[in-house]
């Protein structure tokens, strides 16, 4: 009986030994959570400091975690700093660069006026159209580097279509009515979620693609269309068509496909197209086969619970 008195005696010893275990182990992740929860609070706010916890008192995970979110706030701090580097670098360039390249197209203008050689003349001509494009292309750079760097943020709300499409197309009707393309808007009631000034922007620059690439007598028409949660906005030509093996690349910064290698351009339109759909919640894709046109679609997204 004492043997078993004792055995009974170890079991309850044994029992409670391993309830307090149990009980310690139970409040030391608990107050382990705890602390780990503040920490992640006070970082979600932006106002952690390493220094308000007692790394003696900590337990390892909670001890990497304290030197984890110390070093996303530094690194925080310092991609604040560099994109206020970047926004003054940007506005610098655009600062520096506008009067010589605007001085360029005057004399190259004025040059035209002259009395030149034929040879000249066509010289002159040159020199105009490359500060041209030199000035398109800092200005598409410049609007880039805002839109990726959030130096310049968009401010979507609901719009209608029409007022975007019927702008762009404006912009571009000159240009297509010298080179003899047809340039149409089917009329459209339909609104979608999106930031005017900077659609149109995307916008003009895919109706510029479609007048540049179609040869005269072809047709460009801009078009709309409502999904459950898109607008579609179509842009579709009558050009020499895109091989699929180019579709996914002339989204690309500066790709230029070799079959159009003569036509003027720098390849950054597309790409600035697509960045300006992205941030808005929308996207582009392009629809091509060779010999039968393009169609570029820009998807903006619709007010939930809007109904056209």
């Amino acid at each position: 009986m004492t043997v078993e008195y004792g055995l009974l005696a170890l079991a309850v010893l044994a029992l409670l030994a391993a309830a307090g275990i149990a009980l310690w182990t139970h409040l030391r992740s608990r107050r382990m959570l705890d602390t780990l929860d503040r920490m992640l609070d006070d970082a979600i706010r932006g106002d952690f400091q390493e220094s308000l916890y007692d790394e003696s008192r900590l337990s390892a995970l909670e001890t990497r975690m304290a030197h984890y979110l110390s070093a996303s706030a530094v690194s925080a701090k310092h991609l604040a700093e560099e994109k206020e580097k970047i926004k003054t670098l940007i506005g610098d360039i655009s600062h520096q660069t506008k009067t010589p390249i605007a001085n360029l197209l005057l004399y190259a203008q004025l040059l035209e006026e002259q009395d030149l050689p034929p040879e000249s003349r066509d010289c002159a001509a040159a020199l105009e159209r490359q500060a041209e494009k030199l000035r398109f292309l800092i200005d598409a750079l410049v609007k880039t580097s805002r839109l990726e760097t959030g130096v310049l943020a968009m401010t979507p709300a609901v719009n209608p279509l029409r007022r975007v499409l019927e702008s762009a197309a404006a912009q571009a009707a000159p240009k297509a009515e010298a080179k003899g393309v047809a340039l149409t808007v089917e009329s459209t009631d339909l609104t979608a979620r999106f930031d005017p000034k900077w659609t149109a922007e995307a916008l003009y620059n895919l109706v510029d693609n479609a007048v540049k690439y179609t040869p005269a007598g072809g047709s460009v028409t801009l078009r709309a269309r409502s999904y459950e949660l898109f607008c579609r906005i179509d842009v579709a030509d009558t050009g020499p068509g895109i091989p699929e093996v180019e579709q996914a690349r002339i989204f690309q910064r500066f790709y230029r496909s070799p079959s159009v290698s003569g036509e003027e351009g720098v390849g950054i339109g597309l790409y600035l197209s697509r960045q300006i759909a992205a941030g808005q919640g929308g996207y582009l894709k392009v629809t091509s086969r060779p010999g039968e046109g393009s169609t570029f679609s820009l998807f903006l997204p619709r007010e939930l619970g809007m109904r056209n």
